[in-house]
This record gives C-alpha cells, structure tokens and sequence, in this order.
C-alpha cells in the first residue's frame, strides 16, 4: 500500500486531549526450540501512539527490558513506560500555555486519555488499592497515581479491535491495517 501521497491531518480544537494508546504482546520473543539458550525469549513488547489534536506526536514499539510475569503486568509497563512520555508532553505544553509560547489557550487544562484493551490491567490501575498477589506493583507503576487522582490522566477500555497501538506490531489484514492507519493519520 502505497503512502507517498498521504500524510497526517492535525487539527486543534478547544479542549483539545491528549490520548496515549498502549498495548503490550506478552512474551512476543518466545521460540520454544530457543528458550535454553536465549533469555530474551520471555521477553514482552512494549507500542504506544502519544496523541495530540488527533495526531501522532511520538510513538514506541520494542522489547520490554524486563521480563513480565504476566499479561497483565507487560501491560503495566507499557502504559507506565508511555505515561512516563505523555506526562514530560503534558507539562511542556503547560508549561509553552503559560509562557504563551505557539497558539495553546492559557486558560487550557492539559488532560491525558489513556486507552486500554486489558481488563486485569484496568482494574489493578483505576483501583485506589493493591492487592496482595499485585503489591510488587506498588513502588513501580504508581509514578502516575498523582495525575490520576488530579483528574490529568483517565483510563478507557477500548475493545482490542479499536486499539490502534496494533498496528505497531502485529501483522494485520490489509483492510485492518489501513482503518488503524487511516484513524492514526485523521481520517476516520
């Protein structure tokens, strides 16, 4: 499918959000023949799109540098690995709206919508509390509990059909591939 005619539409509006789209393949390296000899084999990947005004800023598709001891947990880096780039994007444009740098509304209040296609995850990140079997969680993930309990950052469940992150790492048909191209690109 060609592309050199296409490019990304960015369009402001008030209000405008920024969305962070996150998705982890948990123990994508994994070869059954290779696991003896190669450690990297449990390793997860990590994608996510930072998106602002319906475009693309900045976006990630590699393999975790630690290993996840669930699907679950490879979601919970990735989504605090890209809330670690979606809160630096949140403060510089506060921070431009204040110095009335560029067109950014001073008056603006700069909200982060974080979507998510896995359950276990949605529930250990939007619950005040750890449990138990999750309390390794604590001191790693909740860099971004502030935010969250400010109202900056919102977690949505998106079906995984929708989340656009895919198209980072999967193989995908080519009318998949190109509904997520045209949604990251504007169009749809």
């Amino acid at each position: 499918m060609a592309t050199k005619e296409e490019g990304i539409i960015f369009r402001i509006r008030k209000g405008q959000n920024m969305e962070l789209w996150c998705d982890a393949d948990f123990c994508s390296n994994w070869r059954a023949e290779m696991t003896h000899v190669d450690k990297t084999t449990a390793n997860s990947r990590t994608r996510y799109i930072v998106m602002y005004a319906g475009c693309p800023v900045t976006w990630a598709s590699k393999m975790q540098t630690e290993v996840a001891l669930s699907m679950t947990e490879a979601e919970l880096i990735v989504m605090s690995k890209g809330l670690r780039t979606a809160i630096h994007l949140m403060n510089l444009t506060e921070e431009m709206a204040e110095q009335e740098i560029g067109k950014f509304d001073t008056c603006a209040r700069v909200h982060c919508k974080v979507f998510e296609d896995n359950a276990g995850e949605m529930t250990i990140t939007t619950m005040p509390k750890i449990r138990p079997r999750t309390k390794y969680i604590n001191g790693k993930y909740w860099h971004f509990r502030d935010h969250l309990d400010q109202g900056k950052i919102s977690i949505h469940a998106v079906s995984t059909r929708e989340q656009i992150a895919d198209l980072l790492m999967k193989p995908l048909a080519e009318n998949e591939f190109a509904k997520l191209k045209n949604k990251i690109m504007g169009e749809a």
